[in-house]
């Protein structure tokens, strides 16, 4: 099959980190590039996820690119409406609009050893060859349904929270919510105004502290007019959530008020001890995601509302069955269930040199660079991989440091006229060796299979385990600390430099 296209760098995904990558690309002179999108539009999570009470729970101003910065004196936190028109709006403004393939996903891709470059398959069977790729398709798309017994025997509808589906009106209706995570307790309040009755199933519960509202009051908003004052408080929310979020992490000095604050807003808004200790964690606050909203609760304290605890035994054809027997009518099942956030890249298959397939590599827990590249897949990079989650501020942050970090990359590898670089195995060892030891530091460890945090192999594979600033920190030093060129200089075919001591490349 012909090749249909040849570019210089081709990014796939055209959420925060593709359109990041996109605009970092043109600043640093690079036109000759293409955007994938499976979808028919920009946004990733903020396109897919529709559901009623979506939002985000970093505040706008940190929400947001540092070369686009967020500018409004009315929204403290973004609506998903709201965030999907500011990407489209960055794609646009910076020129990105020409370089998109929406609708084109990638199915394969595949390094060409004599070349240096990769060769990329569609799924619709075009073939396109590119020196550089960089997979942007994140970690929460991929909609995780428990296989449930009985799942495909319900007669009514059923959907994912992020396949929401809008012709159905669950106005005086019945609805199973089967799940308690962040996109639950945005919908239950809505939910709770419209349906007859809502039945929400949870198997963990959530530790949960208050969300400021939504919107400025006229205080926030004279001072946001204030020269300098839009950076300022990015930069307070940048620092805080370092200093105060980061800590709760490793069980700092932060858990323990941030523990008692959300116990004590547990008293303060549900009155029944018997729902209370339903609804108290058993684990401590950091091993799974923290939810912060204020509404939750109270949605959860209606008469129209019922937290159910015990077991799912299989779904009926008119409802849920519980392991003690009793059964649950719904009309509408909804699972909020999350995402396969550890099946990094799938469903796409990715072979290095040799032909290596990554997932085969992967097979028991993702690991990159920084979250970012992989020994044996040269000029190839990730936004968003292995162990770059920031669980305690904002992630459209740490793709920018890795964008500017992939374009040093770039530049570097043109300077020393290298077709392909690579990371050395002994950057990736030391990586590797200085994450386990961090990670040991964390709550996540101790954390049971149910948390999205971990692979089934019990690794600990998406979140970042220390703070922003030491991501930003390691990847401000030089890629040639960490990167080779491929294949290595005919002179120095030892490429004694991969022997270089790597493991200072983190720093806290």
């Amino acid at each position: 099959m012909a090749i249909s296209m040849t570019y210089k760098v081709a990014v796939v995904g055209a959420g925060f980190g593709g359109i990041g990558m996109g605009v970092g690309l043109r600043r640093a002179g690079i036109t000759d590039f293409v955007i994938f999108e499976r979808d028919g539009d920009v946004g990733g999570v903020w396109r897919d996820n529709t559901y009623p009470g979506c939002s985000c729970d970093v505040p706008s101003h940190l929400y947001s690119f540092s070369f686009a910065p967020y500018r409004s004196r009315r929204i403290r936190y973004p609506r998903q409406a709201e965030i999907l028109e500011y990407l489209r709006g960055v794609a646009a403004d910076h020129g990105l609009v020409p370089h998109l393939r929406l609708g084109t996903a990638i199915r394969e891709a595949s390094y060409l050893e004599t070349e240096g470059g990769w060769e990329l398959t569609t799924s619709d069977g075009r073939r396109v060859v590119a020196e550089v790729v960089i997979f942007a398709v994140g970690q929460l798309h991929r909609p995780s349904i428990p296989d449930l017994a009985g799942r495909a025997d319900f007669a009514g509808p059923s959907f994912h929270s992020a396949r929401w589906d809008h012709d159905q009106d669950l106005h005086g209706r019945d609805v199973a919510v089967i799940g308690t995570g962040s996109s639950a307790a945005q919908m239950l309040p809505t939910l709770a105004t419209r349906a007859r009755r809502v039945r929400i199933f949870q198997r963990t519960p959530h530790w949960v502290l208050p969300k400021p509202p939504a919107d400025f009051g006229p205080l926030a908003r004279t001072a946001l007019r204030l020269p300098g004052a839009h950076h300022l408080y990015r930069r307070v929310l940048y620092y805080g959530s370092d200093a105060v979020l980061a800590p709760i992490m490793r069980r700092g000095w932060s858990a323990r008020p941030a523990e008692w604050a959300a116990r004590r807003y547990l008293r303060s808004r549900i009155a029944d001890p018997r729902l209370r200790a339903k609804l108290t964690p058993d684990y401590p606050i950091g091993g799974k995601r923290i939810i912060f909203d204020s509404h939750y609760y109270s949605a959860l304290a209606r008469e129209n509302v019922e937290l159910i605890t015990d077991p799912i035994a299989r779904i009926t054809r008119d409802g849920v069955r519980t392991a003690d027997g009793a059964h649950h009518p719904a009309d509408v099942i909804i699972y909020a269930t999350g995402f396969r956030a550890p099946e990094f890249l799938v469903p796409i298959t990715v072979r290095g040199r040799g032909g290596v397939l990554l997932h085969d590599q992967w097979r028991s827990g993702a690991t990159a660079l920084l979250g970012m590249a992989v020994p044996g897949y040269p000029n190839a990079f990730l936004i968003a991989g292995p162990n770059s989650f920031n669980p305690a501020g904002s992630n459209p942050g740490m793709k920018e440091c890795q964008v500017d970090y992939i374009v040093r990359c770039l530049h570097w590898r043109d300077r020393i006229g290298a077709s392909a670089i690579e990371v050395r195995e002994t950057a990736m060892r030391a990586h590797q060796q200085w994450l386990e030891q961090a990670v040991t530091k964390t709550v996540w460890p101790a954390m049971g299979p149910n948390c999205w945090y971990k692979h089934d192999s019990g690794r600990v594979t998406n979140p970042w385990p220390a703070s922003a600033r030491a991501f930003d920190r390691a990847l401000r030093r030089p890629p040639s600390e960490s990167f080779r060129a491929v294949p290595p200089d005919p002179a120095n075919p030892a490429d004694p430099a991969a022997s270089e001591p790597a493991a200072g490349i983190h720093s806290e």
